[in-house]
């Protein structure tokens, strides 16, 4: 039986210089034997779902992927394009200021990689060290002209907004300083005080407070001011251009621009995906799988010459819909309806008339006859708002 291939395919690098205070992701300090053994696994894994895969999006998240030396980087990539897995329309990889070097860039440009996520966070050192960032400021700038020096002509930058300590004026110069680099894409969260990371420790001590209504200015702001500076919101935390050098780039679809990441819209549109490296979670032909998140177990695994998967889950049409409707609304387009029937053969308007209609009234969402999608107030608490439509 023959089956479409996969064209999303995510990557996660385990490894980190120092773990961050907020990170909840599974992650570790780098210890240079270990990296070696994952890379090692890495390429077996590669190996075993080659032939499925067809990828027009990649991503490798971590972690800090660009934690790897040009060594390992040089087997990966040489094991990709012996596997015929180059080539992607689009392909990220994530990057610390602190790990980018004009060789490191240039041996991934060379080999397809187009996209960097470049993790700034803040460029206030004193918030930077509350973080627990290994980067300054200054790193950040440099590291910036070092990837357009390499040919980079699509960044992202990560920030972060509520940090402890973090005042609008602090903010308000970070958004300044993040527009002035003028890059094509901005991704922005507010800090999640996540159980076993050393900032939830400190909340739980009381050593500082979490400020609900400055958090939601913090938002306002950022929305406001990104979007002043050229940039179009497609999705909570994600703003992207939609043109270079003044001539207007097409648009993969209406409501989004150009230099949307096309990766993340696969998962929010409910598109399948193959998931490598340890903890990283896949969801191919209806079945969701979820590697070990132990980098030890995972390479065990992989050296028998088997998948490092920890379990399986096979949704139902239902609950899986749900999900997608839920995951989809984060997107300032929401869902129109006939897009939605032909992803999960399920109809918005029939099965979640009730939750529709609920936020709607409470002034979180709007629908016509084309489709329904979350209104400025609603994007705000969408998490809550998505809630509903689980099944």
């Amino acid at each position: 039986m023959s089956f479409e291939p996969v064209t999303s395919l995510y990557v996660h690098v385990p490894f980190c210089a120092h773990k961050c205070a907020y990170c909840a992701f599974y992650s570790e300090a780098s210890s240079g034997e270990l990296i070696q053994r994952y890379v090692q696994a890495l390429i077996r894994e590669f190996e075993l779902v080659a032939a499925e895969l067809k990828p027009r999006t990649i991503f490798f998240g971590g972690g800090t992927p660009s934690l790897l030396n040009l060594r390992q980087w040089s087997q990966i990539l040489e094991t990709m394009e012996r596997l015929n897995l180059t080539g992607a329309a689009e392909w990220t990889v994530e990057c610390n200021p602190a790990t980018v070097s004009l060789d490191k860039a240039r041996l991934l440009r060379s080999h397809g990689v187009n996209r960097i996520s470049m993790g700034v966070q803040s460029f206030d050192d004193a918030l930077l060290d509350r973080l627990g960032r290994i980067h300054s400021r200054e790193m950040v700038f440099k590291s910036f002209d070092t990837l357009r020096a390499a040919g980079f002509d699509n960044i992202n930058l990560d920030l972060m907004f509520a940090i402890p300590g973090q005042t609008p004026a602090v903010w308000g110069q970070t958004l300044d300083e993040a527009l002035a680099l003028g890059s094509e894409h901005l991704s922005s969260y507010e800090v999640i005080y996540e159980d076993d990371t050393p900032l939830f420790a400190q909340l739980q001590a009381g050593e500082f407070e979490v400020d609900e209504e400055l958090a939601c200015a913090m938002y306002e702001e950022l929305v406001r001011r990104a979007e002043a500076a050229g940039f179009q919101q497609y999705e909570i935390a994600n703003f992207a251009r939609n043109q270079l050098g003044g001539s207007p780039l097409t648009a993969e679809s209406p409501g989004i621009p150009a230099h949307a990441c096309k990766h993340n819209i696969n998962y929010w549109r409910g598109g399948c995906y193959h998931g490598l490296g340890p903890s990283a979670t896949g969801y191919v032909r209806g079945v969701r799988t979820k590697n070990w998140s132990n980098t030890q177990l995972y390479c065990e695994q992989l050296e028998k010459g088997r998948r490092a998967i920890e379990s399986t889950e096979k949704l139902g049409a239902l609950a899986r819909a749900g999900e997608t409707a839920a995951f989809g609304l984060r997107m300032n387009a929401g869902w129109p309806f006939e897009q939605f029937r032909r992803v999960t053969g399920q109809d918005l308007r029939h099965e979640w008339r009730g939750e529709m209609d609920r936020l709607i009234k409470q002034g979180w969402a709007r629908a016509d006859s084309e489709g329904f999608q979350l209104t400025p107030a609603g994007l705000r608490f969408a998490d809550s708002a998505a809630e509903l439509f689980l099944r």
